[in-house]
């Protein structure tokens, strides 16, 4: 049996950190729902910026909407929705068979918007209602100002996958604004089934300290948070609040493990997918990732319930001078600002190739 198969088969989902238009029209997407039991996709604004750099999918699309007078955010928001929406259409029957609970796509709100509860909340329910797709996810970030977007999002019936989070104390808060949207709905006599998955980042962490550890401690810190964050996971589904709102009809917001390809050559490739292996959880990994452990990749284990070794782990970091609680709010400082830069590339992008592409098509027919 595939090792994506197992994974599968315990319970954890595994989804690609990726989408081009490529990827849907040459049928690697279809592929891959096949053969390595891919139940989702994640998708961010590098990887947009990276597909419409490299290739000519979205040529005819821009040209198009550019000649409809469309630009900016604008003209993104309706590149995406077109690829995201098609790929929701390819998870559909997983969202079917699972009662909703995989088979979900993400589009995420402009990262401008990080430290914007208003302007969040109103651009997640227009990406919402523009999608007219049960199974796409708005990512929101775990920003303290996304906190409160998270949970009215929640409450007026969006699907949110929270997103930039590094560490367990800022999950915790990420969970708790979901279960007020839920407990706002039951109050409010609405569903309570509102669709979320709560993205930590794994391997930046130890890309953060790999030049501040001994050897002994690289690579182990990234995991260690993980599963830390799994524990509280598991304390909130076994809490009696939840297992209230359970009983009227709610869904857990499962934890998605993001950021999960290994940036250090010296150590394995699937380092993160074999370490991360647990039930009622996701797995979101790029192409080349996905690739690796289906090739070699092993199930070892499965995340211990209770944190494991993770806080002895955490003590010699400490030791070794991490503060994980400033380096997790650095962390997320960092993300967003990084999420920024990249939003201001695609956006520059896409004006580029708009310009490009006009440019061609007058040397070609000449003056008006």
């Amino acid at each position: 049996m595939k090792s994506t198969q197992q994974l599968h088969d315990l319970g954890q989902s595994l989804w690609l950190d990726n989408i081009t238009r490529g990827l849907l029209t040459d049928g690697t997407l279809q592929r891959y729902i096949e053969e390595f039991s891919v139940t989702g996709l994640t998708s961010n604004p590098t990887i947009f910026d990276k597909a419409i750099k490299e290739t000519a999918f979205y040529d005819t699309a821009i040209r198009q909407k550019t000649n409809e007078c469309t630009s900016g955010e604008a003209l993104f928001f309706e590149l995406a929705l077109e690829d995201l929406t098609r790929a929701a259409d390819l998870f559909r029957p997983v969202h079917n068979s699972t009662d909703g609970v995989d088979g979900w796509v993400s589009l995420e709100v402009s990262p401008l918007l990080a430290h914007d509860t208003a302007g969040t909340i109103d651009a997640a329910a227009h990406l919402h209602g523009a999608a007219q797709r049960p199974n796409l996810f708005i990512k929101i970030p775990g920003t303290p100002e996304g906190v409160p977007a998270i949970e009215e999002s929640i409450f007026a019936g969006v699907p949110v996958n929270v997103t930039l989070l590094f560490s367990r104390e800022q999950y915790v808060p990420a969970a708790q604004a979901y279960m007020r949207g839920i407990e706002r709905r039951i109050a409010a006599g609405r569903d309570p089934n509102v669709g979320s998955v709560a993205s930590i980042f794994v391997s930046r962490w130890d890309v953060a300290v790999k030049d501040k550890v001994p050897p002994q401690l690289r690579n182990r810190l990234g995991i260690a948070i993980a599963r830390r964050a799994y524990q509280a996971y598991r304390e909130l589904l076994a809490s009696p609040r939840w297992q209230q709102l359970a009983v009227a009809g709610a869904r857990p917001q499962r934890l998605l493990w993001a950021s999960t390809g290994t940036k250090d050559p010296d150590v394995s490739d699937t380092l993160y997918i074999e370490s991360l292996a647990a039930p009622d959880t996701i797995n979101t990994m790029p192409d080349k990732t996905l690739h690796a452990f289906a090739d070699h990749g092993e199930l070892k284990g499965v995340l211990p319930v209770d944190g494991g070794d993770a806080e002895d782990v955490l003590a010699g970091f400490a030791r070794a001078g991490i503060d994980d609680s400033a380096l997790a709010a650095q962390l997320q400082r960092d993300g967003a600002e990084s999420f920024d830069k990249s939003w201001k590339d695609l956006i520059g992008r896409i004006a580029a190739k708009s310009a490009t592409l006009e440019k061609g098509d007058q040397m070609r027919t000449g003056p008006a």
